[in-house]
């Protein structure tokens, strides 16, 4: 007869980040242990089934075990704290605050307005171009996903101390943003004018992704329930992936990365429609990598400060609650826009001030305009940072002759459009007049924007 020892279960409660990987790397650490024979974790649930032969893992010495993974275990289920600590909460609201106003004063600034950008343009342009685009919109959208991602992509490398190490996933996200870029560039200089973009795919794309964003953000900043929704494979693929003779799993920032090249921002998408124009396999290729060069500066600093500020419990902590506010905000600021790019009420109807108002440089314009041969003449100066008057009053039933002089629009602000008005775009070229003519049949307020949404006006007809 056998005389196997007995396997014996055992349930413990666990706090900690929620991730697939992080389940793995739990699961391995236990079963390196001599007692324990299988170990299934559920970060979702709080809980961690051990089933051992002999003695009971000591709670004590799996806490020390876990100590530098910041988990901690617990016999009993943990109590919610809901403890406020006046220092932590004055250092995440200080340097959110700070970040969030740099980046509306850059928004606001028209910096942008002072490189322009064409199919004529010297190819150092395009680079330094795209560091303007990675301290704003492109912020905004790759940069918020790297602050979303950055928690799992920190576990991969939870166990090693090299800061190159840890590194990786931040420097092939960039790498694999830049290749891309290249590739993809050099296709459009290929096919010259063959593909498009919608407006209403690229709308349902930033709308998609936002949306993420925002359940990326709960999830970083503690809310329990939200953390668990996680986009993961199957367990037993990043089981698979995850192991270290496998070694995929830790190429998928670069996947990720290579990604992004379809996800339209303002300036991207102004840089890939003159890959388009170039009409050269070469230098399409050349204008969007050092596009993608140039923002790789700000995007690799968001990426690696998630690194520094991981090794310290409470430095973490804090990094982790000012990245998902961040995320949180550069993601209801690009469901705004969107908003106002397809003429849906958005945060800059309720006049709630200058975060969400790109637009609202000048509103105070309220006369009606002249009737010049049968049309309302409105002018109106377009620049970087905003529309002059953004605020126009038309008569309902007649004709409107729309003069829009650009004094300097680059990104999303060199088109303009407006669902309810009129189909298609208002192309803008620094330094012209570009003319729009439309009727308004029924008294009510119309949205304009730019074709990103990020700066609006209002048209109002009246009787």
């Amino acid at each position: 007869m056998d005389n196997q020892p007995e396997k014996k279960e055992a349930v413990y409660y666990i706090k900690g980040m929620h991730c697939a990987s992080c389940e793995i790397l739990i699961e391995k650490k236990l079963l390196e242990l001599q007692t324990v024979k299988s170990a299934e974790a559920s970060l979702n649930k709080g809980k961690v089934i051990v089933e051992f032969e002999g003695r009971k893992p000591d709670i004590n010495k799996l806490n020390k075990i876990f100590r530098e993974n910041n988990y901690s275990f617990s016999e009993t289920s943990f109590k919610k704290s809901f403890g406020f600590n006046f220092n932590d909460f004055a250092v995440i609201t200080g340097t959110v605050l700070i970040i969030i106003s740099i980046f509306v004063l850059i928004e606001k600034s028209g910096l942008s307005a002072l490189i322009n950008v064409n199919k004529s343009s010297s190819l150092p342009v395009f680079f330094v171009f795209g560091l303007l685009a990675g301290v704003s919109t492109c912020a905004a959208l790759v940069g918020g996903i790297i602050l979303s991602m950055s928690k799992q992509w920190a576990e991969l490398y939870k166990n090693e101390n090299s800061f190159i190490k840890k590194s990786q996933p931040h420097i092939l996200f960039n790498a694999g943003r830049i290749v891309s870029y290249g590739v993809f560039g050099s296709l459009l200089g290929l096919v010259s004018g063959q593909i498009k973009f919608s407006p209403v795919f690229s709308s349902a794309l930033i709308l998609i992704v936002s949306l993420l964003m925002v359940l990326f953000s709960f999830d970083m900043l503690g809310i329990n329930w939200f953390g668990k929704f996680q986009i993961t494979m199957p367990k037993f693929m990043t089981r698979y992936v995850s192991d270290e003779n496998h070694f995929k799993g830790k190429y998928m920032p670069l996947i990720m990365g290579a990604g992004t090249f379809f996800l339209p921002c303002g300036f991207t998408v102004t840089v890939q429609s003159l890959a388009l124009l170039s009409g050269n396999i070469l230098q399409g290729g050349l204008i969007m990598s050092l596009f993608a060069l140039g923002t790789a500066p700000m995007l690799l600093a968001i990426g690696l400060s998630s690194i520094g500020f991981s090794k310290n419990q409470r430095t973490s902590v804090r990094f982790m609650k000012i990245a998902g506010i961040l995320v949180l905000f550069f993601a209801v600021f690009n469901i705004n826009s969107q908003l106002n790019a397809m003429g849906f009420k958005s945060l800059n109807n309720l006049n709630i001030g200058s975060v969400f108002q790109t637009s609202e440089k000048n509103s105070g314009v309220y006369s009606l305009p002249p009737i010049v041969n049968g049309k309302q003449i409105v002018k109106m100066d377009v620049s970087v940072s905003g529309y002059d008057p953004s605020y126009i009053k038309v008569r309902a039933g007649i004709p409107v002759k729309w003069e829009i002089n650009d004094t300097g629009t680059s990104g999303c602000t060199n088109a303009l459009i407006s669902r309810d008005l009129f189909s298609g775009q208002i192309a803008l070229t620094p330094g012209e007049m570009s003319e729009k003519e439309f009727t308004i049949q029924n008294p009510g307020k119309y949205k304009f924007s730019c074709w990103m949404g990020m700066i609006s006006g209002v048209i109002e007809a009246v009787k």
